[in-house]
């Protein structure tokens, strides 16, 4: 299998190659060349352990990896997760289910993809030879997973911009308080989108790329999102058979790309009844959704960190299959939008998705509310998705551990649940190094610390 850029600019590349790059030359993100069709593997699929149904789903795009090798980066990845059933779904009552992303190492849905892409990486240096150098932006998660993904991982280097002051300080400390000599957590002034804008300029130098051999963790890699499309696939084959059709999944989300994976399963003909994208105050893809205007709007800190994103990078791989796999067309628009920072669809089709969104002086109220009805604890990204329509059957994807937002949680329902490995933070020093949000000043630190 082949893979394409969503602006056309270069030619279609092997999966290896396009999880090396992260993001395309032209400054489009990658995606197979068609969508496979996987309706023939669901009965042989439906009863695999979680890292086996990771390694039949991958063997459908990395077709160009042996097949060992992909077994073997696929077990290790998984082993790290606390819970046997790697993803486990919870049965709140009233046709709602929780599917809980929290229990690998850093306690949040990122770990799914990261621990892989850690893997793959490994796998790459290995066969090439070629050190890398891996550049990504976190609003909170992705940061921390992205960090122990790489941990120990000869060959790499980790640089991981983030908006200092603007994510939880657990968050912060999952980051800073390694010790790794090859992990570099950057602090910015600004937000996460100032970061991440940064962070594909310097993608788009390509001679720099090349210099110190550069590569993606962000969701912009193929592979993080591939990675993600399989818990969706194990979530529907544990669902009662006579409800999996009728079943919406409600996502949090700020950067579309966790549910954009659920949304490609079922485009590769997985029979999904929908999905709810639920936003916090940050709600560029809930007016999206309600209007068919994508506008930019100032990002505002919230208690749910993570989706304080007001640019989802991940949209425009959405964009690319609902204007007909036109790249020139998926061109113009983002050419738009970078110009005025809105751009407003003639004539946008939300699909099987729909949306909704909570702001901070709502989540407080949906934890205790949460916690009362069911006696469950959620974080206050996982809240926003009680925020919207509870009809019918739902299954809520929670995407972070409750212990990772404390005083949160604690001034909503007056317990502040804690976790071992976030407790063994708190007395550990914290290294992180200031940089400005440019191209040339995260270049000019990369190449000083360069191996």
């Amino acid at each position: 299998m082949r893979f394409v850029s969503t602006r056309g600019g270069v030619p279609p590349v092997s999966f290896s190659t396009a999880v090396e790059q992260g993001l395309a030359p032209d400054g489009g993100l990658y995606l197979p060349e068609q969508l496979p069709d996987i309706r023939s593997f669901l009965s042989a699929w439906s009863h695999l352990g979680y890292a086996d149904l990771c390694e039949a789903f991958f063997n459908v795009f990395a077709t160009d990896m042996e097949p060992e090798v992909l077994r073997e980066v696929v077990g290790r990845s998984y082993q790290t997760f606390e819970h046997p059933d790697i993803a486990p779904i919870v049965e709140l009552g009233e046709g709602l289910r929780v599917l809980e992303l929290f229990h690998g190492p850093t306690l949040a849905f990122k770990d799914f993809a990261l621990q892989l892409l850690g893997n793959l990486y490994e796998a790459q240096i290995a066969r090439t030879g070629r050190p890398i150098s891996v550049l990504g932006a976190t609003s909170g998660d992705t940061g921390a997973a992205a960090i122990h993904g790489l941990l120990g991982k000869e060959g790499v280097q980790t640089f991981i911009l983030y908006p200092d002051g603007r994510i939880s300080p657990l968050q912060e400390r999952q980051m800073t308080c390694t010790g790794a000599a090859d992990v570099f957590p950057l602090a910015i002034q600004g937000s996460f989108d100032d970061a991440q804008t940064a962070l594909k300029t310097v993608f788009e130098d390509r001679a720099f790329a090349d210099e110190v051999g550069l590569s993606a963790v962000n969701s912009i890699n193929l592979a993080r999102i591939l990675a993600q499309c399989v818990y969706y696939l194990w979530a529907f084959f544990r669902l009662p058979e006579n409800e999996r059709e009728k079943t919406t999944f409600v996502v949090p989300t700020g950067n579309f790309g966790n549910v954009l994976a659920g949304w490609l399963v079922q485009q590769m003909g997985v029979p999904i009844k929908g999905f709810r994208v639920a936003t916090n105050q940050n709600d560029i893809l809930h007016r999206l959704f309600q209007s068919g205007t994508y506008a930019l709007g100032a990002v505002a800190p919230s208690v749910a960190p993570s989706m304080d994103i007001q640019v989802a990078s991940n949209f425009e791989r959405f964009i690319y299959y609902a204007e007909g796999r036109d790249p020139q067309r998926v061109s113009a628009i983002m050419a738009a939008f970078k110009r005025s920072g809105t751009y407003t669809f003639e004539s946008f089709d939300g699909g099987s998705f729909s949306s909704s969104r909570a702001d901070d002086s709502e989540i407080g109220g949906i934890i205790a509310d949460v916690y009362q009805k069911y006696d469950y604890v959620v974080d206050p990204h996982t809240a926003c998705a009680f925020a919207g329509p509870a009809r019918g059957l739902n299954l809520i994807l929670a995407t972070a551990h409750p212990a990772k937002f404390p005083e949160t949680i604690a001034s909503a329902i007056s317990v502040e649940p804690t976790h071992p490995s976030l407790e063994e933070l708190k007395v550990k020093q914290v290294i992180k190094h200031p940089v400005e949000p440019t191209p040339e000043a995260i270049k000019a630190l990369m190449r000083a610390k360069k191996l």
